[in-house]
């Protein structure tokens, strides 16, 4: 890259995370309610995006080889008990993500 370029690119990060860092104060002040649609938005987003995490990671899953799905399937179940236990989806991601890799690595 030349000197130009680098100064360029440099400047549309900065853009881009300025943008994105106060776009929201200047889009929602705080003095005012925040839109309904925003309010829903919150409420069905982290489902959403946990389901598609869900299908994302199952879609190549092929029961009649390796570990018939097993790994999977107990991963799963971690993550159903861990978030209806303690209801944060980080730590319901990380268990079951941390549970896959041991059963993975270490037993099938």
């Amino acid at each position: 890259m030349t000197l130009s370029e680098q100064l360029l690119t440099i400047s549309m990060v900065i853009l881009g995370t300025m943008l994105t860092r106060f776009l929201p104060f200047l889009l929602f002040p705080a003095g005012r309610s925040t839109p309904r649609y925003i309010q829903y938005l919150g409420k069905v987003l982290p489902s959403a995006v946990f389901g598609l995490l869900v299908i994302y990671c199952l879609r190549n899953i092929n029961i009649f080889t390796g570990g018939h799905g097993v790994p999977e399937a107990l991963s799963i179940l971690l993550v159903v008990a861990l978030q209806l236990w303690k209801r944060q989806m980080l730590l319901s991601i990380a268990g079951g993500t941390v549970c896959y890799m041991l059963l993975v690595q270490f037993l099938f």
